[in-house]
Parts: C-alpha cells; structure tokens; sequence
C-alpha cells in the first residue's frame, strides 16, 4: 500500500514538473519571436515596418522647415509664374519631372535649375510602377536620371514614384541605386482643380515640422495658392528648403507612418 502511494506521488510531482517546463518553455520561445520578429522590421537606412518598405512620406524633426514639391508631367502653362512667386518669396522648392517632360521642355529645366531649385526624377514613362519588373525599374530610373543629369551636370538622388505608387521591389531597388523614394504628407490636391483658396488652406492646415507637401507645375490654380500658403507658413515660424536639405543623409530609420527619423 505504502508503495503504490510512493508511486503515486512519484507520478504526480513529474506531471507537475513537466507542465511546469512546458509553460517556461513556451513562455520563453514567445519572447523570443517577438525580440527576433522586431529587429526583422526595423531596418536602418531603407526602414520598413512589418517587413513593408516605405519611402519618405516626411521627417522628424524639432526645426521648422518643410518642403514643397512639383510634380512635372504635363504642360508649362503655369511653370514661370510659380517660378516668378517663390522667387519674390524667397521660397526655394524641389521638382520632380518626367523624362519626356525633360526632353520636352529643356528650357524649362534650366529655368528651374537656374533660380536655385532641385529637380529629382518622376520616372521615365510615368508608369504604375508596382506592376514592373526590377530590371524594367532600373531602365526607368537611369535613363530619367541621366536625361536630368546631362542638364544639370548633377547626380540626381530623389525619386517621386507616379501615381503615389510603389511596392517593396521599387523601394529596395531605389535605395540600392542611391536614390531617396520621396513621398508626402500634406496633398494639395490641386490637380483637382480645386479654387485657390482651398488648395491654401489644404497645406496651411497639414504642414508641420517636416512636412513635405505635393503639388504639381501645371495645376489650375496652384499658383494663384502659393502667395497664401507661403505669407503664412512663414508668419507662422516655418522655413521652405529643398527636400534634400530636410532629409538625413545617413543614420536613420524610416517609421510605420513614413517618417524619417534620425537614429539616436
């Protein structure tokens, strides 16, 4: 009888054991994975979240400057009147442009680059670009590129993809070629042809510390805004640079939301 009690209780503290160590085991295995699964999603440089790879959408930062942007596709009709406007406001902007914008309009290139602004490429073929191959990717970021270079006689390092648009492919690609995939964070919406007042108060409202704000070269009333959206941003404390002033070259990481921020 003494026995089988004995062996009863032998059983009993080995089962105890075991599920002892099964949820030790488990417990740790789980903090494991999620130690293992964050430093998979945060990478230095390129910066994805949740094994996602994002572009610049906009910068963290304590100064306040932002910038402004004009996305060059279609037309001039209204390109030497924003030129005109943020020359009188001292305003200087980045331009990203379509290769056959560039060959269309070389004139316009140098009228840009001339006046103390940037351009960086739009694409070649201003494409869905997500749905490209990585070798059909390269083509059309080289070729814009050096179609901007042989006019400017500079590297080109920003990239705005068409549309908005863009996968992990694009993004990986232009971080591999040494080129900044820029996105934004205050839309004007002006190529909605909304009137410019509403356009001004889009990017009065959304612009922040590191804003970089989207508009295009050839919106109805984007120009008519600008006189607005710089008198008083600027009032407000803000300063307008180019957006490869307000980007970190180096030692960062870009957050799930898109921003840039500078590793500590």
């Amino acid at each position: 009888m003494s026995t089988l009690k004995n062996n009863e209780q032998r059983r009993t503290f080995w089962l105890i054991f075991i599920l002892i160590f099964t949820a030790l085991f488990a417990s740790v295995s789980t903090s494991i994975f999620c130690v293992n699964y964050a430093i998979k999603t945060k990478t230095v440089g390129a910066g994805t979240s949740l094994n996602r790879s994002l572009p610049i959408y906009s910068v963290d930062t304590n100064e306040k400057k932002i910038a402004i942007s004009f996305d060059c596709a279609w037309g001039v009709d209204y390109t030497d009147k924003l030129l005109d406007i943020m020359e009188k406001n001292d305003v200087k902007s980045t331009f990203f442009a379509v290769q056959f914008w560039v060959e269309k309009y070389p004139d316009y290139v140098e009228k840009i680059l001339s006046a103390g602004h940037e351009i960086g490429t739009h694409s070649r073929t201003h494409s869905y670009m997500s749905k490209l191959s990585k070798t059909a990717i390269q083509d059309e970021l080289t070729t814009s590129s050096k179609a901007i270079e042989r006019l400017s006689g500079k590297k080109v390092t920003l990239f705005r993809p068409p549309y908005g648009d863009y996968n992990n492919l694009l993004i990986d690609t232009c971080n591999e070629m040494g080129l900044y995939p820029i996105q934004w964070d205050v839309d004007s919406l002006d190529w909605k042809n909304l009137s410019a007042t509403e356009i001004a108060m889009r990017v009065i409202n959304g612009a922040k510390n590191g804003s970089i704000i989207l508009c295009h070269n050839n919106g109805l009333h984007t120009a008519e805004a600008l006189p607005l959206i710089f008198s008083t941003l600027k009032n407000r404390g803000f300063q307008f640079v180019p957006i490869s002033e307000l980007i970190y070259k180096d030692n960062y990481h870009i957050d799930s939301t898109g921003k840039m921020i500078k590793n500590q």
